[in-house]
């Protein structure tokens, strides 16, 4: 597992992209060189999102323990929750807004759009 390198989450990037664009939510950039490589940055207003895998990210409502190696899957998950909160409370600590949403709330696209249009205002 250890020499599989992390290609992204281009699925959940692409729908969140359409959702921006179903909103005509506009100003923000990918790939920005941020602690914690946020999926999504908003340099003018200082929030980043974060578009978190229900699996890689052990989603309270979503994640299945695997039934096999349970003790380096709850590490591994452990480990990136850590993560995480880490990178979140660094962020926060820089004076970025943090938006983390999970995977499975894509499909809510106005729920949403509506969030982060709060965050960019708030900011």
């Amino acid at each position: 597992m250890s020499l599989i390198r992390s290609r992204g989450n281009k699925a959940t990037e692409l729908r969140l992209i359409e959702i921006f664009r179903e909103f005509h939510i506009t100003g923000w950039r990918r790939n920005q060189p941020l602690f914690g490589k946020p999926d999504f940055t908003f340099r003018r207003e200082r929030v980043v999102v974060f578009v978190d895998g229900c699996f890689w990210h052990g989603c309270p409502r979503c994640y299945k323990r695997p039934s096999s190696n349970q003790e380096f899957w709850d590490t591994k998950i452990g480990n990136n929750r850590k993560r995480d909160r880490r990178v979140r409370r660094e962020l926060r600590q820089e004076g970025w807004k943090v938006a983390r949403i999970w995977q499975h709330q894509l499909s809510k696209s106005a729920v949403i759009a509506n969030r982060i249009i709060r965050a960019l205002e708030s900011a």
